[in-house]
């Protein structure tokens, strides 16, 4: 991507890198057990334990963040998991549960609706799991599940690990591990971190690795407890994505740098406020999220009766932009506009200008 590109992709992922974390991906092939190997990994634990809010080791595994939900699985459920549901992604990570061989009970809410703290007490009241799974930022339309107050539920109604798939939320907004009580937090690379896929990243909690020491099948390539082992050591578990954490490497630096964590969650917020702004003015556009329910990285717009979803998405692409439209049920009724990674507001306001001709 050339730096005229960067700032006109607005897909809910693969975002857009800037082209100086691309070209530190070009970095020279080396032994990841080697002295240089270890010299590259040793500088990554302290800034992804910010970015992750934990004390614990953040793992790295070569794969998409689906990789780390199925190790979530393997490794953090013993027999059944209660999945709280409202979109693609939540039936998604369901999906896994079952194709790992474990039972899967769902409560669902409507797409464009967050999960109810009080719903989800009553279920656990009243159905037996070991793990509840659920994903903080619905990326399908643009639902941010209230976190803090559904983590209080689980560990106030249960002793279920809580599993948070945080694939469009961790490094756009607040994701405090280690004090909401969160036993397993995954993202991917794609996304808020604003780097190229296929790395996957996690963090589990000492109550994780315990229930996943008493799974025998865990499996053998995304067994937490060798990526633990490797994270406080600063090796890899296997041969490494090496260009993908040069890349990393890079954008640590510029991620907890000035300002720190809080000022890239201050800019994505101001990227939602930016959006909502606009929606204000249009008539005919809403957002399907409903206030106060809304993520800070991805939007999902709908329209009155009339706008095709997908010729808008061609047109806009004519014009240089990247957008998509929705997933599964919705996929001719929202367009969806991933504003996160290293994206600013005049990147946005650019591209609704346009957006505002065709809707």
């Amino acid at each position: 991507m050339t730096a005229s590109a960067f700032g006109r992709g607005f897909l809910p992922g693969p975002v857009d890198v800037r082209p100086e974390i691309a070209q530190a991906a070009l970095g020279p092939m080396l032994s990841p057990w080697s002295e240089a190997g270890a010299a590259l990994f040793s500088g990554l634990q302290a800034p992804l334990r910010e970015l992750f809010r934990t004390a614990s080791p953040v793992m790295l595994a070569a794969s998409s963040a689906t990789g780390m939900i199925e190790a979530a699985v393997r490794n953090g459920v013993l027999r059944r998991v209660l999945v709280p549901s409202n979109g693609f992604f939540g039936e998604w990570l369901a999906g896994v549960a079952e194709a790992c061989g474990r039972e899967v009970s769902r409560l669902e809410a409507p797409p464009g609706r967050a999960i109810d703290p009080d719903a989800l007490a009553r279920a656990l009241d009243s159905r037996s799991a070991d793990a509840v799974a659920l994903v903080h930022s619905e990326t399908s339309t643009g639902v941010l599940n209230p976190l803090p107050e559904l983590a209080r539920v689980v560990r106030e109604r249960s002793d279920a690990l809580l599993l948070v798939d945080a694939v469009t939320s961790l490094g756009a907004l607040p994701v405090e591990t280690d004090a909401w009580g969160l036993d397993f937090v995954l993202t991917g690379s794609q996304k808020a971190l604003a780097l190229p896929p296929g790395l996957a990243l996690a963090a589990a909690s000492e109550r994780m690795l315990a229930r996943a020491a008493t799974l025998a099948a865990r499996g053998w390539y995304f067994d937490l407890l060798k990526y633990a082992q490797a994270a406080r050591t600063d090796r890899p578990t296997q041969t490494p994505a090496v260009s993908l954490i040069y890349a990393l490497q890079r954008q640590l630096a510029r991620t907890t740098g000035a300002g720190g964590v809080a000022a890239r969650w201050s800019r994505h917020r101001e990227l939602l406020a930016t959006l909502e702004r606009w929606v204000a003015t249009r008539d005919g556009v809403a957002l399907l999220a409903a206030p106060g329910e809304r993520s800070w990285a991805v939007s999902a717009l709908t329209f009155e009766s009339g706008v095709d979803v997908w010729s808008v998405v061609r047109e806009m692409h004519r014009r240089g932009w990247r957008l998509t439209g929705g997933l599964g049920a919705l996929a001719d009724r929202v367009l969806r506009v991933g504003h996160m990674g290293d994206l600013e507001p005049v990147h946005l306001e650019a591209m609704l200008a346009d957006l505002g001709e065709l809707v």
